[in-house]
């Protein structure tokens, strides 16, 4: 016992160190992005936490319907909603902006179903059947109560004249993180599902995450859950006021790839040694 504890004390400067090499290269990152960044990045096993930004108010675009699946899984566990609930889809409430039941016509789905379409496609009409079926005002109270007080749900998907008023749906970079670390399993597994994000394009091929991308304009946004092996983390990175779309979307696959490269090694133990198996 007291040889570990001898190792763990000699190995302490050593992780340091690397901590301190992984926060200047994601602070470079940032700051040579035309725009406005924040960050989360939370280890799972340790709880450290490095930030920038973490509290400040940002757009989330489609990342706020990390807080549908949220409220859906938590309704369905109280047995307020059935994830085989149909709901045939009224054309009048379709809307555009990304996803495919816009050029469908009055397709019968299950709430499961909706959602899927949501996470994996960000349909803009099966999220605003959710809000509608879910509450918009439940969901909010629900997230109030998680403590996420910044996290602000305003308008629905594509409510273009909402946005222009400035009633945008916000959050923070820590909100996000911790909404992330409160899903109930059930919505993690559905946020696994295959889909497009600058997160996961930072990562090796296989390298499982529970993640929701957003994007308007101006604005991209990714978080989510990675699970790297013996070693899993939270990301969450905010931007705005881009100066150019593509420069965010590869800020975020950097940090990505910055924060994989880190925690992964954080796996091989205190002092580092890389063990083959």
């Amino acid at each position: 016992m007291a040889t570990a504890l001898l190792s763990a004390q000699a190995a302490a400067p050593l992780s340091a160190e690397l901590k301190t090499k992984f926060e200047r290269r994601v602070q470079e990152i940032a700051s040579r992005l035309d725009g406005v960044v924040g960050y989360v990045f939370v280890d799972l096993t340790s709880g450290e936490r490095i930030t920038r930004l973490e509290h400040e108010t940002f757009p989330t675009a489609s990342t706020i319907k990390l807080a549908f699946v949220y409220e859906l899984f938590k309704q369905a566990a109280e047995g307020k909603a059935r994830l085989d609930e149909a709901i045939t889809l009224d054309r009048g409430k379709a809307v555009g902006g990304s996803g495919v039941l816009i050029e469908l016509g009055t397709p019968t789905l299950s709430i499961r179903d909706y959602a899927v379409l949501m996470v994996t496609l960000s349909d803009n009409t099966a999220t605003n059947i959710l809000i509608d079926r879910l509450g918009m005002e439940q969901i909010a109270r629900r997230i109030h109560g998680l403590g996420l007080n910044a996290t602000k749900l305003r308008r629905h998907m594509m409510d273009t004249a909402a946005a222009r008023r400035g009633d945008e749906n916000v959050s923070t970079p820590d909100d996000i993180a911790r909404l992330l670390q409160a899903m109930p399993p059930d919505g993690l597994e559905l946020l696994k599902k295959p889909k497009e994000s600058r997160l996961r394009k930072g990562l090796p091929r296989g390298v499982a995450t529970a993640d929701k991308p957003g994007e308007l304009e101006g604005v991209r946004v990714d978080a989510g859950i990675v699970y790297a092996k013996n070693r899993p983390f939270v990301l969450c990175v905010m931007t705005t006021f881009l100066k150019n779309d593509g420069e965010g979307e590869r800020a975020i696959e950097e940090m990505s790839r910055a924060a994989y490269e880190y925690f992964s090694r954080l796996a091989d133990g205190p002092l580092g040694r890389r063990i083959q198996n």
